[in-house]
């Protein structure tokens, strides 16, 4: 049996415990649970974890609860206590000191001075700060990748269902390029009626079988806003992009979709350190 064979057994149980661990976010991690559901002993099972995706299952979940956090201290009015005990620290002083070493200062300073707040308008209702946006003119790209239905917040699972998949089936390289495509409006569509999908930049001859599934994206100029932070904070800057850098350029829209490029790994560098490409695309 070779190497590529062999993790082809584990493909369907990565996804299940993936699929375990977005759904109890909220519950204690039970790390013999997991190696039950991936049908192995827990002695392995870990190992395995963490060769296929960078990280032990622990440091998934405390990413996960911590990226989840920052999306509420940007988009709810939850109080930190809330938001601490929902994260699994029922004692706020761990909650601030572990959040402040991943995201670079506490979260109640982060809800009002963190990186989404340069998107906001001033007191004269304009964004005064300037942002690096650059024209750039793309070949179409071939694509394979996952479908998520649900919040933007949460398309980390399917990125997890693709990764795991591709390198279970040996279909890695090292040229490939991580992109998200995000179908609707946030602002007008019900969170649980999001359509995007995570994917990976694959030439026609990758096989697509379920769950991957073959996407594209058109050719063409397009604005490419480089957003510099935390994921969490991204929907500010489509709000800058539409609302005050598109009615500037005198530039009209092309009917083709935006998408993302993941420039780095949240499961390498801090979520401060996360550089992200927001395409636009231009007539």
């Amino acid at each position: 049996m070779n190497g590529g064979t062999a993790w082809t057994l584990y493909e369907t149980r990565l996804r299940r415990v993936s699929a375990y661990i977005h759904e109890h976010l909220d519950d204690e991690l039970d790390m013999e649970k997991l190696a039950e559901i991936a049908c192995m002993s827990s002695y392995h099972w870990h190992r395995i974890y963490r060769a296929i995706y960078g990280e032990t299952a622990a440091a998934t979940v405390k990413r996960l609860r911590l990226h989840r956090a920052a999306g509420d201290l940007v988009n709810t009015r939850l109080s930190v206590s809330d938001i601490a005990k929902r994260s699994g620290y029922p004692n706020l002083q761990s909650f601030n000191r572990i959040f402040r070493s991943v995201y670079g200062m506490p979260p109640a300073r982060y809800r009002n001075e963190g990186s989404h707040t340069i998107f906001e308008p001033s007191t004269q209702g304009r964004i005064t700060v300037l942002f690096d946006v650059t024209l750039r003119t793309i070949s179409p790209m071939s694509l394979v990748g996952v479908a998520h239905r649900g919040s933007y917040m949460q398309v980390g699972q399917a990125f997890e269902t693709l990764f795991g998949t591709i390198f279970a089936r040996g279909l890695a390289g090292p040229d490939m390029r991580m992109i998200g495509i995000y179908l609707d409006d946030p602002d007008v569509v019900k969170v649980d009626k999001l359509r995007s999908y995570a994917c990976v930049t694959a030439g026609e001859t990758v096989v697509a079988d379920a769950p991957l599934e073959r996407r594209s994206l058109e050719g063409g100029e397009y604005a490419v806003l480089r957003h510099k932070g935390p994921y969490a904070n991204m929907h500010k800057a489509y709000q800058w992009l539409y609302a005050q850098w598109l009615p500037a350029s005198g530039r009209q829209l092309r009917d083709t979709v935006m998408f993302e490029e993941y420039i780095n790994n949240p499961r390498d560098v801090p979520p401060t350190e996360l550089l992200t490409d927001i395409y636009m695309p231009l007539q």
